[in-house]
């Protein structure tokens, strides 16, 4: 018996979704519940487990197709009957016809030369025929233009298929024309081509090393790249914020050595106690949520002629991805403790990650807290996320010389560690004089921080 792979409903509200990757290839051996395939809805990415254990025997939806909920994208055959069928092809133009060359005199024996006979059908040799069909028009034409061979080309496609990458990572690491460069460059080089290789990361002053990237794939000069699922629907919602909320910001600047310091006391101890490393995150969403219990309307919505305000505080996290970002949501944020929430904020941007969260999972958020400052921005100007009505940037942690005022009031200065915060918010509904004032009650949290942490 075979199993149908069937595209998954990821939630009420989806009706269709793409196929993104197969993480399997005909003929291999399936355990069920392991990852088979990678989707993206209007919602999420997701990994999609294999319905059962067996053998892939069928792909029958292709990386890229969108595809309606329920629609059988693959199936399993049990102990492996049945032979595997190939992956469907997205059927490309046909070559232009070469220019017809007239018949070439056949030599004689006495050196004279006759009319050659009518030339047979031509045929393609096979090993023509293995590389058509192993590669795309792209992929034969790059290795045209740089001499190279496809048959020394491992292909990482499905079916052994020779992919644009594969065949620019194959050209990059030296192994195709002769001269080609295989020195990593930021800039596109002489060639026109553009290294892969990311540099090892450099320490900077505050004794860390700033996050790398994932090395992107090569792009050829000029190419025109389709939008990603992901990224049309970021699109579309930015510029959907933007026409929707009258945008205004504000940024306080608070110092937070308190902070620093009691995190470098404890972050040992916290993480052999309760098994999660303790960040800063959940001391400025905690501080949040405390400003949003005293500011109700910065965690409202406004709907219609009317406002909503909610009864609990969900938290959407911003959560940068190598493809996008998204932005899972701490429901019911406002009953739980410090440790509660850094489990939660470990465990959804994790997942996230992974591509292992569910629809609900980025829904109901009534209030966005977003972290440019962990790639080294000072601050970020960040859209809200609708359909709230705020959104808090977190800037870079720095140490600076500042002011500061003791009990008797004597004035010192000392190095201090700071962070920029900026509230993004609707000037609908949250007058500016709000904005300041909740903004200020969360410094002032913040910098006279007295809650166990756990």
């Amino acid at each position: 018996m075979a199993t149908d792979i069937v595209m998954p409903q990821m939630g009420e509200s989806i009706v269709e979704g793409t196929i993104t990757k197969w993480l399997k290839k005909p003929g291999d051996k399936i355990q069920r519940d392991e990852p088979l395939f990678e989707i993206s809805t209007d919602k999420v990415d997701a990994e999609i487990p294999a319905p059962a254990s067996g053998v892939l025997q069928e792909i029958k939806v292709t990386e890229g197709t969108t595809v309606q909920v329920n629609t059988v994208v693959g199936t399993i055959s049990a102990d492996g009957e049945g032979a595997p069928k190939a992956v469907p092809e997205k059927k490309a133009a046909p070559p232009a016809p070469a220019k017809a060359q007239p018949p070439a005199p056949a030599a004689q024996a006495d050196g004279g030369t006759s009319a050659a006979p009518p030339p047979a059908t031509p045929t393609a040799p096979k090993h023509d025929e293995d590389e058509h069909a192993r590669s795309s028009p792209l992929v034969r034409k790059i290795a045209r233009e740089h001499n190279v061979d496809l048959s020394q080309v491992e292909g990482t496609g499905l079916g052994g298929r020779i992919t644009k990458q594969d065949i620019l990572a194959f050209i990059e690491g030296g192994s195709g024309e002769t001269g080609v460069s295989t020195q990593p460059s930021a800039q596109p080089g002489g060639d026109g081509r553009r290294s892969t290789e990311v540099a090892a990361p450099a320490p900077t002053s505050a004794g860390y090393q700033t996050p790398v990237p994932r090395p992107v794939p090569a792009a050829i000069p000029g190419d025109l790249v389709p939008l990603t699922n992901m990224r049309r629907i970021i699109a579309q919602r930015m510029i959907e914020s933007r026409r929707t909320s009258a945008h205004v910001h504000c940024m306080f600047e608070v110092d937070i050595t308190r902070i620093v310091n009691l995190r470098n006391k404890l972050k040992s101890g916290f993480e052999q106690r309760n098994g999660a490393r303790l960040t800063f995150m959940p001391f400025f969403v905690r501080a949040a949520i405390i400003a949003l219990q005293q500011f109700p309307i910065v965690n409202a919505s406004l709907e219609g002629d009317g406002i909503r305000y909610h009864r609990h505080v969900n938290v959407g996290i911003a959560v940068a991805l190598d493809w996008g970002l998204i932005v899972p949501v701490l429901k019911n944020a406002d009953e739980l403790n410090f440790l509660g929430l850094q489990r939660v904020i470990t465990d959804l941007g994790e997942r996230a990650r992974g591509k292992k969260l569910k629809p609900e999972e980025v829904e109901g958020s009534t209030f966005t807290v977003t972290n440019p400052g962990q790639f080294g921005a000072v601050f970020g100007l960040p859209i809200i996320n609708q359909p709230n009505s705020a959104i808090m940037g977190v800037g870079g942690i720095t140490k600076m010389p500042l002011v500061v005022t003791d009990k008797d009031g004597a004035d010192s200065i000392a190095i201090r560690s700071v962070v920029h915060l900026t509230l993004g918010y609707d000037h609908r509904l949250i007058d500016g004089a709000v904005a300041d004032q909740f903004m200020a009650f969360l410094k002032k949290t913040l910098e006279g921080w007295s809650e166990d942490v756990g």
